[in-house]
């Protein structure tokens, strides 16, 4: 089975936003740069993902992505979260792939042996595995095998969209808590949380 996983990535100048009482751009720019590299790093180390496809509007992520050995897809016009994933979904099913794990950029306690677990418990379609954010509001992994089974649906209460669209597709639904995978740097306290850019070793 051919397993690709998209990962979308926002401008890294100007992602992380709500960090800006703590950090200048500077440091947002050197955060976002370090989250990328380390999930695409992750994921390069787990045998069962073919290839990695970040979609982004920022050339310099895309480049990034490429100097890691990463696949690209520009996000074009005015960026729509749900529509860009599905075309990058449409673009990994067009190079052969049969299923797909959406992984956001911004995990930095993601291992491999966290990402081979989620694919682990999503090996016998149809299936979606979903690990929700450490609120149990957003989705912070989804794996949909096989690929295109449902439309995304990402923002708030997403965690809840996502199984309910999975169950309406007659796909098994598997809700998997993971301390690891649940934390995404999003606000303050995410950062506080691993011990700011020091516990990150960016300082």
């Amino acid at each position: 089975m051919s397993i690709w996983a998209i990962v979308p990535v926002k401008p890294l100048r100007r992602g992380k936003s709500r960090l800006a009482g703590m950090l200048t751009e500077e440091q947002r720019t050197r955060l976002n740069r370090y989250l990328l590299e380390h999930v695409l790093n992750a994921l390069k180390e787990v045998a069962e993902i073919e290839h990695a496809l970040v979609v982004s509007r920022d050339p310099a992520a895309l480049a990034l992505t490429r100097e890691i050995g990463g696949r690209t897809v520009l996000e074009n016009g005015v960026p729509q979260f749900n529509t860009a994933l599905k075309r990058a979904t449409a673009v990994a099913q067009l190079h052969g792939a049969h299923a797909v794990l959406i992984l956001p950029a911004d995990l930095p306690l993601v291992t491999p042996d966290d990402i081979r677990q989620v694919l682990k418990r999503g090996h016998k379609s149809p299936v979606v595995v979903i690990i929700p954010d450490r609120r149990g509001d957003g989705t912070n992994a989804l794996f949909v095998n096989p690929a295109g089974l449902l439309d995304y649906a990402y923002g708030p209460g997403s965690n809840r969209r996502h199984a309910e669209r999975a169950a309406e597709a007659g796909a098994r639904v598997e809700i998997v808590a993971s301390p690891s995978i649940g934390l995404d740097l999003d606000l303050p306290e995410d950062l506080e949380a691993v011990g700011g850019l020091r516990g990150l070793g960016l300082e």
